[in-house]
This record gives C-alpha cells, sequence and structure tokens, in this order.
C-alpha cells in the first residue's frame, strides 16, 4: 500500500484561505485517505486538516512601508514554515497568492529540500506591474497554477511550466443562500435596500477603508431611515471590523460567517466594497457595487510609475471598462461613496444594467467552466506522479 501523499499547503490571507481549502477538499475528494496535508493557512484550511502553526492574520499585509515594517517578522514566519517542511518531508508544496511571504517560503524550501516540486498557485500580477517578477518565480519554483487565461505567455516565456486551473472564485455555490433569512435578521421588510458593506481583511484595509465607508454610510442614513446596513468581517480582522462598527453612529449587523455572507449578498441592494476577491464574489450574487480602496501614500505614488492597467477591479480588467465605480486613494472618501451609492439605490435601471455588465465580465473570466480547485487538484496529483 503506498503511503499516504503528504501535501504542503501555504497562505498568508484570507483569499488564499479559501483557495487553499478548495484544493485541500478536491484532493482529499481524488485521493481520499491517500492523502495528508500539513501546512499554513487560517480557519477554512484549518477545518480541512491543514494546522497551521501560526495565526496568518499578521502576514496579511499590502504596501510599502508595512511590509518594511513587517519584514522581520515575515522572514521569522517563513524560517519557522521551512523548518515545519523539514520536519514533516512533503512530497510537494502548494504556495498560495501571496507573493512577498510565499516567495521567500519557496526560497527556502528550495535551500532545505531541493528535491521538492514547489507549485505556485497565483501568480503576481505581471501584466499590470512588475514584469521582472515572472522572471524571478521563475527562478524559484517548478509550476506555477493560473488563475487567469491571459498569465501563461508572460511566465512561459520566462521558462516556468503553466496550468491554467481558472479563479476558484468563479465556482462560488449560492445554492444554499437565503436572502430572506438575511432580511429577518435585520428586521428588513421585503422593499426595504439593503447596503452591504465589505471594507477588506487586512489590517491595513480596515484602517484605511473603513473610515471612508462609514462617512458615507451615515451620510446615507441621514436622508434614509430605512436603509438596513450589513458589514462582512472577515474572519483575518472580525474583531477590529465588530469593535469599529460597534461604535458607530448608526446601527449596523454584522457578519462573521460564511453562510451570512452569502445571504448578504444575495440580498443586498448595492454593495459599498474594499477591492478584492469580493468584488467578483458580488458579481457572482448579482449584486451591483461600488469599490473603494486606499494605500499608504508613499506605497500609492510608487504603484502609479509602475501600474499599467486603468483598472484595480478584477471584472473591470475583464470588460476593459468601469463596469463598477472605482474610487481609489483621495477619492475614496464619503461623499463620493454616498453618490454614487445612492445613485444606485435609487435608480433601478441602473443596478440592472450593471448587474449585466458584471455577468458579462465574468464571462469573459470564464465562469461556468469546470471546477476550478477539482483542476488544480488533477494538476497537483499529475506534478507528483498521483494522477
Amino acid at each position: 500500500m503506498k503511503r499516504p501523499l503528504t501535501v504542503m499547503l501555504v497562505a498568508a490571507e484570507a483569499s488564499g484561505d479559501e483557495r487553499g481549502a478548495g484544493l485541500a477538499r478536491a484532493l482529499k475528494a481524488r485521493l481520499g485517505d491517500g492523502v495528508r496535508f500539513v501546512g499554513v493557512g487560517g480557519e477554512r484550511m484549518a477545518a480541512e486538516g491543514v494546522a497551521s502553526p501560526f495565526d496568518i492574520s499578521e502576514l496579511s499585509i499590502l504596501g510599502l512601508l508595512e511590509g518594511l515594517l513587517a519584514w522581520r517578522k515575515v522572514v521569522r514566519r517563513a524560517d519557522q514554515t521551512a523548518a515545519l517542511a523539514v520536519r514533516e518531508k512533503p512530497d510537494v508544496a502548494v504556495l498560495i497568492d501571496s507573493w512577498g511571504f510565499t516567495l521567500r517560503v519557496a526560497q527556502r524550501l528550495r535551500r532545505a529540500l531541493p528535491g521538492v516540486p514547489l507549485i505556485k498557485y497565483v501568480g503576481p500580477q505581471v501584466w499590470a506591474s512588475r514584469p521582472g517578477r515572472a522572471r524571478t518565480l521563475a527562478g524559484t519554483v517548478d509550476h506555477l497554477l493560473s488563475i487567469h487565461r491571459f498569465d501563461a505567455p508572460y511566465f512561459e516565456a520566462a521558462g516556468l511550466p503553466v496550468t491554467f486551473v481558472g479563479d476558484a472564485t468563479l465556482a462560488l455555490d449560492f445554492s444554499q443562500a437565503d436572502p430572506q433569512r438575511l432580511r429577518r435578521q435585520v428586521g428588513a421588510g421585503p422593499d426595504d435596500p439593503i447596503l452591504l458593506v465589505l471594507p477588506g481583511s487586512r489590517p491595513s484595509e480596515i484602517a484605511r477603508v473603513l473610515p471612508p465607508f462609514r462617512d458615507a454610510v451615515d451620510r446615507l442614513k441621514v436622508e434614509r431611515s430605512d436603509l438596513r446596513v450589513v458589514v462582512v468581517a472577515a474572519p483575518t480582522v472580525a474583531d477590529a471590523v465588530q469593535a469599529e462598527v460597534a461604535g458607530w453612529s448608526h446601527r449596523a449587523h454584522v457578519t462573521t460567517t460564511e453562510a451570512e455572507k452569502l445571504d448578504a449578498m444575495r440580498a443586498a441592494t448595492v454593495a459599498l466594497a474594499c477591492s478584492g476577491t469580493v468584488t467578483t464574489q458580488l458579481a457572482l450574487a448579482g449584486c451591483p457595487m461600488v469599490v473603494g480602496y486606499r494605500l499608504a501614500p508613499l506605497t500609492h505614488a510608487l504603484l502609479k510609475l509602475l501600474i499599467r492597467t486603468r483598472y484595480i477591479t478584477l471584472t473591470n480588467i475583464a470588460a476593459q471598462d468601469f463596469v463598477s465605480p472605482e474610487f481609489i486613494q483621495e477619492d475614496c472618501e464619503g461623499r463620493k461613496l454616498a453618490e454614487a451609492v445612492a445613485q444606485r439605490l435609487d435608480d433601478a435601471d441602473l443596478r440592472a444594467r450593471q448587474v449585466a455588465a458584471q455577468y458579462a465580465a465574468l464571462e469573459k473570466m470564464g465562469r461556468g467552466g469546470p471546477d476550478p480547485s477539482a483542476v488544480a487538484a488533477h494538476a497537483v496529483a499529475e506534478i507528483v506522479g498521483r494522477a
């Protein structure tokens, strides 16, 4: 009898935790008792058998200054992750998103365990900025599992084999979502408008994005007493979000579970969302959205010199149009956000047009294809000879 395949999965933020959990489920469905997991992840991966040695919320970092301040912590956790690999001797390591952290982990694994195949799951967005990262990745890992069809040429030109698996977010299952259950929870009647607020999953996002979102909510509530507000608190920042929202002058319902989040996405009239994976989820739910984002000033100034795309939201990138309005940096302020949300609350035709355009963008992104987690599991099994 073959010994179980030992798979190391490493994720450092909420979206990676979701992808890692999906991959673990798909590998278990494929290999049954013939697979065991080790690695680093969050609550969702833990539920699938990946016992993380530390809390990944401290690695959810975005921005130049934040990265420099957290450098020692990132290095320490990368060393700890490599030590876990040396102890557990995985047959393969899958490093999910989180460019800065997983690159350091890959470099350490390559030195410590040179025979172990290293797979990067989600490549850096070299089509948007810093194309040199393709060469860096090609010199560090053995294979890339890509979530975008347009990734392959950039990485293959650098000598890195690429398998397109698709974006697991596009396979998100809303079949059990119940918008009426959410309405009952928040005391909303069948015609009462609901604003869903999604302030991000990183501490820096909560610090920079939630204040203008709160200002927008305050402005909207002045003239809309019937507006119900629901705030999504990602597991990585749940305590911080709940503490902030508890001090709001207007009552808001905070959701902390995946089931409640999906109910809210289906129930919401409009969403006010921090740029990230949730914007694709909202598009799948048929929820029109307004997108906001803020970075540290220095990080933003540098990125303006590097970014080669006009858009930050994936559905907008796919559509090559501002399907969902984006308010970035100084434009991410309460008045502008409130005006964009109010337009959508007041205009059902505008909401319908936006939802249709979001759906069209999702088709371009590959919605309706094979389950990405299953495709990724097949690729991993093939790479290690267990297909």
